[in-house]
């Protein structure tokens, strides 16, 4: 029998989603672009798992990757990641560098470590032009693959400092034109096909 002395479980029996929640949070109050942005790209990503029909282990996976995936972003300066004007040469390398710190961060949890190639991956492209590591095809992990996209979505269709939202009609034409190229042509094939059920309509 376990005794709380002072009456609550520990943190290791905490649900570890609350965990995820806090870090998350954290990164929200540093850039207020990324509020929000964690849950609806993990939201969708989740619809596209369930849609391809990916195992619940492998889902659940992705889905808490998808929460955490700009989670490296903490370690980019406020300055940079803030910026309101075109990024130079120097501030863009400071950004890709996200990808590597996320997955730094996870690989220090037992828990996280096994969804650090998903986070380090997900900006790479299906024609290996993408980083930190110029994967392609199926080499990029699924999940770093079905997060691409849903990334991708929520940036085009949210507004930004230097720009409006685009139209959902816009979003769509650029998953599309770029299947083969930057995204999955299979996995972006599905989200087209069900476009309505996987975005919300803005």
């Amino acid at each position: 029998m376990k005794d709380y002395s002072d009456g609550k479980p520990s943190i290791r029996e905490v649900d570890y989603h609350e965990i995820i929640e806090c870090i998350v949070s954290a990164l929200d109050a540093k850039d207020t672009y990324t509020a929000g942005h964690s849950q609806r790209v993990s939201d969708m990503a989740l619809k596209v798992c369930m849609l391809i029909g990916l195992n619940e282990k492998s889902t659940e996976q992705i889905h808490i990757a998808a929460h955490l995936h700009d989670i490296g972003k903490i370690g980019v300066p406020d300055a940079v990641l803030n910026k309101a004007e075109r990024l130079t040469e120097k501030e863009w390398e400071e950004i890709k560098k996200h990808p590597i710190t996320g997955a730094e961060i996870l690989s220090k949890s037992r828990h996280l470590n096994e969804l650090k190639d998903i986070v380090l991956y997900h900006h790479e492209r299906y024609d290996g032009k993408g980083y930190p590591e110029g994967l392609q095809g199926e080499r990029i992990p699924v999940g770093a693959r079905i997060i691409a996209i849903c990334d991708s979505i929520d940036a085009m269709t949210s507004s930004r400092s230097y720009r409006e939202a685009n139209t959902n009609e816009y979003c769509y034409d650029q998953i599309k034109n770029n299947l083969g190229i930057m995204y999955d042509p299979i996995i972006g094939a599905y989200v087209l096909e069900h476009w309505d059920g996987i975005i919300d309509k803005k």
